[in-house]
């Protein structure tokens, strides 16, 4: 059986984020957190389901 890479593979453009907190409200594994106004990389995990981008308002967040 082979296991799900879970590697973290989220971009955020710090320039673009307004801090909504969208992103954050909408991760499943809890991946991002809000800090200083802006969203950021906080777990060493994620399912790269692409939630946080989809529903991203300023286009900041990739996932790749």
């Amino acid at each position: 059986m082979k296991l799900m890479d879970r590697t973290v593979r989220v971009d955020i453009d710090r320039d673009r984020c307004i801090g909504c907190g969208a992103c954050v409200a909408v991760c499943p594994s809890e991946t991002l957190s809000l800090k200083d106004g802006k969203a950021v990389v906080r777990g060493a995990h994620s399912l790269s389901c692409g939630h946080c981008e989809a529903v991203c308002p300023e286009a900041a967040v990739s996932v790749r």
